[in-house]
């Protein structure tokens, strides 16, 4: 496949890395700041992206850029019909308008907040765990993320997908708290806090605290070779099903309508 790569820093290289290790071709690379980056655009030139993406003959695109530039870019690529993976976090208020765009013209996008497999199937555990414990009133549960000092946006998007599980499991929970709290916690809120220190690839941890006993569970990334990877899958599996008709285009995607 011929795969235009949006944003081209750290996770954009090891995107094209694994791109190419898959079989794969990258032929175009943009970027607004990468002096290595086959188009430097300048930013909010979406145009300049569009252009770009549209003259390399891609059949697919990865966005890895900045939670300040995602949407800007997607009102630029999904007009062009060709499928769209998004990595990029920070922008969860803003789906309903990309999938309102994407319907308007028939671009399809997936989105996910992390592309590990692993992470994935945590998704799934916290949900379960999140339901046992909602039985025992004893139990209180809280969210901890910590991440390499670059990141841009807090918490994580992987952070809050997982709180969006413990509360999917957990009614009780009805409210989620991403700041400090300068009163007692209420019992519907759920805390979500977040670290930044260092290179930290990704740990996310779900604590279950009751009176007699703690249960963690947490997932710890090694590196960022995983997430990297994983999209590349995810592009190929969303151009496979589009082929397939087994999805349909002009809409908006998550993992669990390719996994």
């Amino acid at each position: 496949m011929k795969i235009a790569l949006v944003g081209y820093g750290k996770m954009g290289h090891m995107i094209e890395t694994a791109a190419k290790s898959m079989g794969h071709t990258v032929v175009a690379t943009v970027d607004v700041c990468a002096k290595d980056a086959t188009n430097l655009v300048a930013a909010g030139d979406g145009n300049a992206v569009a252009r770009a993406v549209k003259e390399s003959g891609a059949e697919g695109v990865i966005e890895f850029s900045h939670p300040s530039a995602v949407i800007g870019n997607l009102n630029a690529l999904i007009p062009l019909n060709i499928p769209v993976v998004v990595g990029t976090t920070g922008w969860a208020d803003k789906e309903k308008e990309i999938a309102s765009l994407a319907a308007k013209t028939g671009g399809t996008v997936m989105r996910s907040s992390n592309f590990s497999i692993g992470v994935n199937v945590f998704y799934k555990i916290v949900e379960e765990a999140a339901r046992l414990f909602a039985e025992y009133a004893e139990y209180d549960v809280a969210v901890w993320e910590m991440h390499h000092n670059q990141k841009a946006d807090s918490p994580s998007g992987t952070a809050l997908e997982i709180a969006r599980r413990v509360m999917s499991g957990n009614p009780a929970k009805n409210e989620m708290v991403i700041d400090a709290f300068h009163e007692r916690p209420k019992a519907n809120e759920l805390h979500v806090s977040s670290t930044r220190c260092g290179n930290v690839p990704g740990t996310h941890t779900v604590y279950f605290d009751g009176t007699a006993d703690t249960i963690e569970l947490t997932h710890r990334a090694r590196s960022r070779e995983g997430f990297a990877r994983g999209s590349v899958v995810a592009l190929e599996k969303l151009v496979a099903k589009l082929k397939n008709n087994e999805l349909e285009r002009g809409k908006l995607y998550g993992m669990a309508d390719l996994f």
